[in-house]
């Protein structure tokens, strides 16, 4: 479990810091990396001797962070900022043993002199809403998100990397895999579109290198793993599944899967994506979020009583607060203009705002594998994808079931039909609304009802979300698509 930040806790820090330090001597490593993340998910770190880390920067923190060189924190007149090492999170970095060996922390971030939490860091967000959580009575949180990606052999854009942003004279991209129909030789080891759920090999070329990530993931990083397969996809889709945890170490290790899935990728000579829709005619990336909350050591979302799905009525209300929201949550759960690629009919992804037992088309679904498991209940919202920031996704979702708790939002009564095939008449008669269509309007639902998030997200923070991701909107909106040259070049 993470280790708390405020009052009383550096002692506890400086603590486990110098058994971190111990282990760092044992292990001879000879550097220390400080990771944490920006306000759009990224993983940033720096690089520091270990014979320059003491026990008391675990507690005080190490003044080495620019934050007007970060996009989302600081102004240049107020960029000083300290980045606080939290101990618990110690893993080596094998492929750092090339440099002499590398240990790893991720930081909370907190402000200049003042040393307070900066209400932009990610972590920090998601730390507040699990006292928020806290408060309310819930003392224990659990959360397991589904990490989806894909991996291919090359991703080549037209014209480069470096000049696409600005290419008046046209863009384009090309994605290698040996895995896709339109590059297989002879077809060997090619997966047809929709047809890669759990494949084994030869047509999964990936296996050795998830069970490598998975493998450091476990060994250098201490997270314990659950599942890898291959997804529904071609062209080298693949999940992975940690096993679920308090909500800051779930999101530490959400940030890990990235970094050590695209490491290994790029040893492999690949590249690993995040990106929630590269490839058209076929299933997108997702980030299903499973969640339950406790209390006392019992699961306020279970009750044997209950005929339908063995859920309580604070689930229900939970899960009340999370459709009553879904919109809004868009902006911050599915945060790209890519997003909503993904989010279209006949992908496997939601577009319609319902819940429902085991039902995949409903975007907050109650998995329903066995009765009389009590530990095992939980809410599987469906709408995130692996393009979101974790820290504010998990933030945001436990907000929003909050909120209807407190607001004793009742769920529409759930929906036990393939919600793809009822007409709009019938879906509107049940109760069913659509997610958005678009980056814009997500952020359009958001900008209207953000009250619950308050709080905890600054409004500070929402209006540097606001304005980065409509910047997103803008640029897409600007240029030529290359499909549009396809059916309107001719008229």
């Amino acid at each position: 479990m993470a280790v708390a930040s405020g009052a009383g806790e550096s002692r506890e820090r400086a603590e486990l810091g110098a058994e971190a330090l111990a282990r760092i001597k044992e292990e001879r490593l000879r550097w220390v990396e400080l990771f944490y993340t920006d306000l759009l998910g990224g993983f940033n770190h720096i690089h520091l001797p270990a014979d320059t880390i003491d026990a008391e920067a675990f507690a005080s923190g190490v003044p080495k962070l620019d934050g007007s060189s970060v996009k989302g924190f600081r102004e240049i007149y107020e960029s000083d900022m300290i980045l606080k090492p939290d101990p618990t999170t110690f893993a080596s970095i094998p492929w750092g043993a090339a440099h002499g060996g590398s240990a790893r922390f991720i930081c909370d971030i907190l402000v200049g002199a003042s040393k307070q939490p900066y209400g932009h860091d990610p972590r920090g967000i998601a730390r507040r809403a699990s006292a928020v959580l806290e408060s309310a009575g819930y003392d224990r949180s659990y959360w397991g998100p589904e990490i989806e990606f894909f991996v291919f052999d090359a991703v080549r854009l037209v014209p480069s990397a470096d000049s696409v942003r600005d290419a008046w004279g046209g863009a384009g991209y090309l994605i290698d895999s040996a895995e896709a129909p339109w590059q297989a030789q002879d077809g060997h080891g090619s997966i047809r579109f929709k047809e890669g759920y759990h494949r084994a090999g030869p047509a999964d070329a990936l296996e050795g290198m998830r069970s490598e990530v998975c493998n450091i993931l476990a060994d250098d990083f201490h997270i314990r793993m659950d599942a890898h397969h291959h997804e529904v996809a071609t062209a080298g889709q693949g999940e992975i599944n940690i096993r679920f945890d308090d909500l800051i170490p779930a999101a530490d290790h959400v940030q890990d899967v990235h970094y050590v899935l695209k490491n290994v990728a790029r040893q492999h000579g690949k590249v690993a994506s995040f990106m929630p829709k590269p490839v058209f005619g076929d299933n997108g990336i997702g980030m299903h979020m499973n969640q339950s909350i406790w209390t006392g050591g019992q699961n306020a979302f279970y009750d044997a009583n209950d005929a339908y799905a063995e859920v309580s009525q604070t689930c229900r209300y939970y899960v009340g607060g999370l459709l009553n929201h879904a919109r809004a949550l868009c902006a911050i759960t599915n945060p790209t203009t890519n997003s909503y690629r993904r989010l279209v009919p006949g992908y496997e992804a939601p577009v319609f705002i319902a819940w429902s037992r085991s039902n995949r088309s409903a975007n907050v679904r109650i998995p329903f594998y066995h009765r009389g498991r009590p530990e095992a209940k939980r809410v599987e919202y469906r709408t995130p994808d692996s393009a979101a920031n974790i820290y504010l996704t998990e933030a945001a979702l436990a907000l929003a079931g909050l909120d209807g708790i407190k607001h004793k939002m009742e769920p529409p009564p759930p929906v036990d039909q393939d919600i793809y095939k009822l007409t709009p008449a019938r879906r509107k008669e049940l109760g069913v609304r659509e997610l958005p269509g678009s980056l814009g309007e997500a952020l359009e639902c958001l900008r209207s009802d953000d009250g619950f998030l308050k709080g905890v997200f600054e409004s500070s923070v929402l209006d540097v979300w606001h304005e980065m991701k409509h910047d997103e909107q803008l640029q897409l909106n600007l240029r030529p698509h290359p499909y549009e040259f396809y059916r309107y070049l001719d008229v």
